[in-house]
């Protein structure tokens, strides 16, 4: 019964309208870092791209501020707040960091085993299998705080 009320109170209702937020905001953050990287090629046209397979894997991201709430609510049964904001975007930015890793290493396992895994960071000094850039960890814990702002409720 008391799964239920953290449940009730996690803004559940609001998870399609959030997986659409993130995965569009997944994607358009996507073709604007890979437009970036036009300009170290001195591609001046600074065309960036995205797969349409990326939007469920960045949509995901609407599942890390309910998970926040429920390791504060973990950390600190009482309240789930009691340390200060910048303890609390630390601990949430580390925490999204590392599902964003899995996450990515998982669903980048399942389609390269499919022939259909859109990123390939062979070749890249931090590389794990491929899959991941361990010197992405920075954009990853800013990406999941913004992605928990973007999903809070209005107030909070």
């Amino acid at each position: 019964m008391k799964l239920m009320k953290i449940l009730s109170q996690l803004n559940l209702k609001e998870l399609p309208l959030n997986f659409c937020k993130c995965g569009v905001t997944g994607w358009c953050l996507e073709v604007l870092f890979t437009s970036t990287d036009s300009i170290l090629r001195h591609d001046w046209r600074l065309i960036g791209q995205t797969s349409l397979l990326m939007f469920p894997i960045y949509g995901c991201g609407a599942l890390l501020a309910p998970i926040g709430t429920l390791i504060d609510r973990w950390v600190n049964p009482r309240t789930g707040l009691a340390a200060a904001r910048t303890d609390i975007a630390i601990r949430h930015g580390f925490l999204y960091m590392v599902l964003i890793f899995v996450a990515e290493y998982l669903s980048g396992s399942l389609l390269r085993g499919r022939g259909m895994c859109p990123w390939d960071y062979t070749g890249r000094n931090t590389n794990i299998d491929g899959l991941i850039r361990l010197d992405f960890a920075p954009l990853w814990f800013a990406t999941g705080l913004l992605f928990e702002q973007i999903t809070k409720k209005k107030g909070r």
